[in-house]
């Protein structure tokens, strides 16, 4: 059976899977001052896509073409693991 090569982030976008490079939870890794310096720093440089319509949950972050894009989800990083995982209904 065929695998998705994308992946569905909520709010009608996806973004191809080997473009992806980490999925994280926003909850957890936000109380990480590294990971908030990394987030201020992606905002600043208009890295950031905000796709969550409302409070977001995990952030995906991807590099295609040489541009890195920090996405943020309402969706929860276990909602898009299970995303990854699900085969293509045909």
């Amino acid at each position: 059976m065929k695998r998705n090569t994308y992946l569905y982030l909520g709010q009608n976008v996806v973004v191809p899977k080997k473009s992806v490079i980490a999925v994280f939870d926003l909850d957890n890794s936000s109380t990480s001052r590294i990971t908030r310096e990394f987030l201020a720093a992606a905002e600043k440089a208009g890295e950031v896509s905000d796709v969550s319509g409302e409070l977001p949950k995990s952030f995906v972050l991807t590099e295609e073409g040489g541009r890195r894009t920090c996405y943020l989800s309402q969706l929860n990083s276990s909602t898009l693991l299970k995303r990854w995982d699900s085969p293509l209904l045909e």
